[in-house]
């Protein structure tokens, strides 16, 4: 377990203040935090969780209601049909224009999600170059008619850096399709743990065992409020076809329960399974940046102390 945070932030003198992000593992109660510090600090939250872009995923995504937003503005909350593909550029984009005109309002910006290369978009120095389907498409053939050798050992004479790092054929293609169209290896597009604006990161420190069970019984109060019938909802709206909507968790093994292949049971065991992992996955992201304030989930005192670190 990671020590819990005893200093304070950093708050520069002039211009606004830093963006707050309330970071964590899914299920550690990063949006109740949220709410307690736009109201304790007179702010707004924007969304930082990828599967809560999507309108009608609400249930298998815990999306926070309108009730317990508690008349706080909430942000790039349902901005996408379950058919279109979520974009890190493109939420880069549009959480920066939030932030600004959150800040032009005088009132605090706070992230909250568990999207880890989304908050760092929002946060970090990250630049993202752009795509060519005509090139991409050439090197996808060149891939099936000749085999991935022949990419990767362009690749390592063009970034050996990138090289070493990608594991398959997809990333190898895009790493070159990155040179082409820049002329700058794909590795030097890697993030750096550099504020684009100063931030503090408040992280939920969890009891694995206790998050462990809190999960599980998360996801049997999603069945029980209707999660198959929101899956069947959303599949005749097209949630098959969506390259990013059909994975996530919940709705890609509930979809099995339309297509008969698993039942109910099964289905939430499985969404147990893999929403654990997830967490797993989430923890060991956030636990390597060491620019994070980590707090204690179940303290009585966290908002006092989250607050606190923004003052």
């Amino acid at each position: 377990m990671s020590a819990p945070y005893t200093g304070t932030a950093h708050i520069p003198a002039g211009g606004p203040p830093p963006v707050i992000a309330v970071v964590g593992p899914t299920g550690s109660g990063k949006s109740d935090l949220a709410v307690g510090l736009a109201l304790e600090l007179d702010g707004e939250v924007i969304n930082a969780d990828s599967m809560q872009f999507y309108r009608g995923m609400d249930i298998g995504t815990a999306k926070i209601s309108v009730e317990e937003r508690r008349g706080v503005p909430h942000h790039l909350l349902d901005t996408l049909d379950v058919t279109e593909e979520a974009s890190v550029s493109d939420f880069q984009q549009q959480a920066r224009s939030v932030i600004n005109a959150i800040h032009r309002r005088g009132k605090r910006a706070i992230l909250a999600g568990g999207s880890g290369l989304y908050l760092r978009a929002a946060l970090d120095v990250l630049e993202f170059p752009g795509t060519d389907p005509g090139i991409r498409r050439r090197l996808e053939n060149e891939a099936a008619s000749q085999g991935e050798a022949g990419l990767r050992f362009r690749l390592e004479r063009l970034d050996p850096v990138s090289a070493a790092r990608l594991g398959d054929t997809r990333r190898v293609i895009r790493a070159l399709e990155v040179y082409e169209l820049t002329g700058r290896p794909f590795s030097s597009y890697m993030p750096k743990r550099e504020y684009v604006q100063p931030a503090v990161q408040i992280g939920l420190e969890v009891d694995r065992e206790t998050l462990r069970a809190r999960l599980a019984q998360r996801v049997h109060r999603m069945v029980e409020s209707g999660l198959l019938e929101e899956v069947s909802r959303l599949e005749s709206r097209g949630l098959r076809q969506g390259k990013t909507a059909s994975r996530a968790l919940g709705y890609a093994q509930f979809l099995k329960v339309l297509d008969g292949v698993s039942d109910i049971s099964e289905a939430a065991e499985e969404t147990i399974l893999a929403t654990r992992q997830f967490a797993r996955r989430q923890l060991t992201w956030f636990r390597a940046d060491p620019r994070i304030a980590w707090l204690d989930w179940q303290d009585p005192a966290l908002l006092e102390k989250a607050a606190a670190l923004c003052a």
